[in-house]
């Protein structure tokens, strides 16, 4: 007599293989917490960075406004024959006014001749410093022209131009002499400037 098989109770229903796997429950997520901004925009380049904790900085400190330059006389650079139109041009002026407010007075004028010296070798430039004493007497002449004019010829212009050449000699040697002590001393300071960086720029053993 034929016996039907039976299968086991343990393995349950028979199901269907064309149906598919049996659906499973898919875990419940929990929401992700916002990502701070520094994180948000790194994950929108491409690159999820951490978001660093921000470093206590030191605050910033306000520097004390500098003190208001103390006021000095002008340092213009003049060129050999701007600072011979300087000087003559100041000495005529100068020659003008000695001979209307001082009565012709050559001793006036030529104590006005020493700083003038002095202004026209401290602003040539350094490389025109040897024209600061040449042009400084020739100044000196010019200026002298309306202290020396008696009101006669041309005879007696001349004339009189060379006598206060002759006697004003000593303000004339004296102003050319400051000059070139002025014009020595800046080329000395400007030698050394240039040793010393010749110094640092040579190559220690």
């Amino acid at each position: 007599m034929e016996q039907h098989r039976t299968r086991p109770a343990q393995y349950g229903p028979r199901r269907d293989p064309a149906s598919g796997p049996p659906a499973q429950p898919r875990p419940s997520r929990s929401p992700r917490p916002p990502l701070p901004p520094q994180a948000a925009r790194a994950a929108g380049g491409g690159v999820v960075r951490s978001a660093r904790p921000a470093r206590p900085g030191r605050s910033p400190q306000r520097r004390p406004a500098p003190p208001p330059a103390a006021r000095r006389l002008p340092d213009p650079r003049l060129t050999g024959l701007g600072g011979g139109l300087f000087c003559g041009l100041v000495m005529l002026a100068l020659g003008l006014l000695t001979g209307a407010l001082f009565g012709a007075s050559q001793t006036v004028y030529g104590v006005l001749f020493l700083p003038v010296c002095v202004l026209t070798a401290l602003w040539v430039r350094e490389g025109d410093l040897l024209i600061a004493p040449v042009v400084v007497p020739i100044a000196f002449a010019v200026g002298l022209v309306p202290v020396a004019d008696d009101g006669g010829g041309t005879l007696d212009r001349l004339t009189g131009l060379v006598t206060g050449l002759a006697t004003q000699a000593g303000w004339l040697y004296g102003g050319t002499l400051v000059a070139g002590v002025i014009v020595l001393v800046r080329r000395v300071r400007r030698v050394r400037v240039l040793n010393r960086r010749v110094a640092r720029s040579r190559p220690r053993p």
